[in-house]
């Protein structure tokens, strides 16, 4: 009689997949470890309104080495980068749990933005990565591109993020570089978990710089905008709107008007769009903003302040002349040369302000000033005259006003 065996008796055994690392694993692993630990310490040639740091805050060397590693051997023989990740930059932040947040906007070699928390114990240095990377829900149409989110906590208990969603311009199917942006709106309760709410409901063109209000205004949220005809030309748009929504989960913009216009001859002469939400201090509402300017070489990005009145946030009360912050050395080279970029800020308890700011769409860096000093530079910095005429008696009246310091 035939004994009957297992079927699987004499079935050869399954060769175990290796499991070994990558060549080099532990250089990579500590190379990036130091990275990570570099403390960045104040330069000191400060002008007094803000202090810079040596050394940028994130890099798209900072990017987690999960995402840009496959560490098997068995799949990854010679240990290469699989994802690359270009630059970091552009970061919406928010104090949050104790620590410092950024929402980062992450380029990969393959020109696709995403957004990804990063986390630091002092707002200056030591900024790591969580784990994974924001995947955003989609609309009925998906993103092609994300980027630029601005971080919002707001009175009705949600901190929401407004950013520039891309999608490819059906109307010219043949261009290949032809895109159409708007805001689009998530929200969280957590930073983890994000609802995606329907894009912003505009008539006036183009939102591809859009920024929350933190409070309700007359029992409405408030967004300030940036209307423009086209994904890159400004047209007859331009300058820093104020709109209306009344129900944020169907995000119709009412009654915009342009609060902070462009100007001739001035850094914000061919457009300007709002930076993070504004700071409520007891003198106003303080923006940071940047402004757009042409030049030989190309355009121009900086940064500069105003305030708007407490109560008519419509109302610019003060604004200084120029500039409060531009690219230095060092800052004007990157993919984008000549550029800062600033999306978010975050005031500490103490009145203490961490300003981040991105250069030339490459990096992303810290500079700290105080609510105190802030409001003294836009308070009592002059204003824009607009001829050069203007600029020199300015300088004139200060000389002679020294005098009595100088040789009293």
């Amino acid at each position: 009689m035939n004994q009957i065996l297992p079927e699987n008796k004499f079935k050869p055994m399954q060769k175990k997949q290796a499991t070994c690392k990558i060549p080099g694993y532990d250089k990579i692993r500590q190379k990036h470890q130091e990275l990570l630990e570099t403390p960045n310490m104040p330069v000191d040639d400060s002008n007094g309104v803000f202090i810079r740091y040596q050394n940028p805050v994130l890099t798209g060397a900072h990017a987690p080495l999960e995402w840009r590693y496959d560490f098997n051997a068995a799949t990854n023989p010679f240990g290469l980068e699989r994802i690359g990740i270009n630059s970091t930059f552009n970061p919406g932040a928010i104090k949050w749990g104790g620590k410092y947040l950024l929402a980062v906007r992450v380029e990969g070699n393959d020109r696709k933005s995403f957004f990804a928390i990063a986390e630091s114990p002092n707002g200056i240095d030591h900024f790591k990565f969580w784990k994974k990377p924001i995947e955003l829900p989609q609309t009925e149409i998906p993103d092609t591109n994300v980027y630029d989110m601005r971080l919002t906590k707001h009175e009705d208990g949600w901190v929401y993020g407004v950013f520039c969603t891309e999608r490819k311009d059906t109307n010219a199917p043949q261009d290949t570089t032809a895109a159409v942006a708007n805001a689009g709106i998530v929200r969280t309760k957590d930073l983890i978990h994000w609802e995606r709410l329907p894009d912003l409901i505009s008539s006036s063109g183009q939102q591809r710089n859009v920024v929350l209000h933190p409070e309700f205004v007359n029992g409405k949220y408030a967004i300030y905008t940036r209307p423009q005809d086209g994904f890159i030309e400004v047209g007859k748009g331009g300058g820093i709107g104020l709109g209306y929504i009344r129900d944020i989960t169907n995000p119709v913009l009412e009654d915009e008007k342009i609060i902070n216009q462009k100007a001739y001859h001035t850094v914000y002469e061919m457009k300007n769009g709002l930076g993070p939400a504004p700071i409520k201090t007891e003198k106003g509402w303080l923006h940071l903003a940047h402004g757009v300017r042409n030049t030989a070489g190309g355009l121009r990005y900086t940064l500069y302040l105003f305030m708007t009145d407490l109560q008519d946030i419509d109302k610019v009360i003060c604004q200084p002349a120029g500039y409060f912050m531009a690219p230095n050395y060092k800052e004007t080279v990157g993919d984008v040369p000549n550029v800062l970029f600033g999306n978010g800020w975050i005031t500490d308890d103490d009145g203490k302000v961490f300003i981040y700011y991105a250069s030339s769409d490459t990096r992303s860096h810290v500079a700290v000033s105080s609510v105190e000093i802030l409001l003294d530079y836009v308070m009592n910095t002059r204003q824009d005259k607009y001829t050069s005429l203007e600029s020199v008696k300015a300088i004139l009246q200060q000389v002679e006003s020294n005098k009595t310091i100088t040789e009293g």
